[in-house]
């Protein structure tokens, strides 16, 4: 599954989009990794607030060896979700314009965005919480991929549409668990930006290289 994500558009824009009550002076990041800063709504008394947060919730390591992260969210089931999954005080929206998948052969892989037709913003549906180890993080959650996106990876972002915010942010452990398991967006809604730029490049989408379909990497 996808491990980059980036906001190709103005911290106003997306004020406006999610309908923030509590603006801030917050830096938008050209791209997001597990580890690095990526923007978070959250709701809070009916407010909606805009905050920066690493991506990754701390994952134990075995030995006394420091933790890693896990950012994305595949099995609900697994006992590290158990309590996240169920109350909504950790449910957070993940503002995205475009999401990454390597694309290539081993050592010369690229960069390949996906984004939504018509759609300049959308919402990753996530968790958020403030841990011992790492402070405030999030993370995503993931479903099975469409037939756009499945040659590049079996999963991708559990997407959100503009009337599904107050559900997913309320909603029960039964929403959590039907936005995991529906169908993802039809592929014809996405459109894929192909480019030359290597993945370690950081470089965003609204800079990328295109590339065609047919040429050869």
């Amino acid at each position: 599954m996808s491990r980059l994500f980036a906001v190709a558009r103005e911290l106003q824009d997306v004020v406006e989009h999610f309908k923030i009550d509590v603006p801030s002076n917050i830096k938008v990041p050209p791209e997001t990794v597990e580890g690095t800063r990526g923007l978070i709504v959250i709701e809070h008394d009916g407010l909606r607030r805009l905050k920066s947060t690493p991506w990754g919730f701390p994952r134990l390591t075995r030995n006394g060896a420091p933790p890693s992260r896990i950012g994305l969210v595949a099995d609900l089931t697994n006992p590290m979700w158990e309590r996240v999954v169920v109350e909504p005080k950790y449910r957070c929206l993940v503002p995205i314009t475009h999401f990454a998948n390597p694309e290539g052969v081993k050592g010369q892989k690229t960069r390949a965005w996906f984004s939504l037709h018509r759609q300049p913003l959308m919402a990753w549906a996530g968790f958020c919480k403030n841990t011992e180890a790492f402070g405030p993080v999030f993370a995503v959650m993931t479903t099975t991929a469409n037939d756009l996106v499945r040659p590049f990876n079996d999963r991708m972002p559990v997407l959100l549409k503009p009337d599904e915010y107050d559900r997913w942010l309320h909603g029960s452990i039964q929403d959590v668990i039907a936005f995991q398991f529906r169908e993802p967006m039809p592929s014809e809604d996405f459109e894929i930006l192909h480019t030359r730029d290597r993945w370690q490049s950081g470089i965003p989408p609204g800079n990328a290289f295109p590339r065609p379909h047919n040429m050869l990497i």
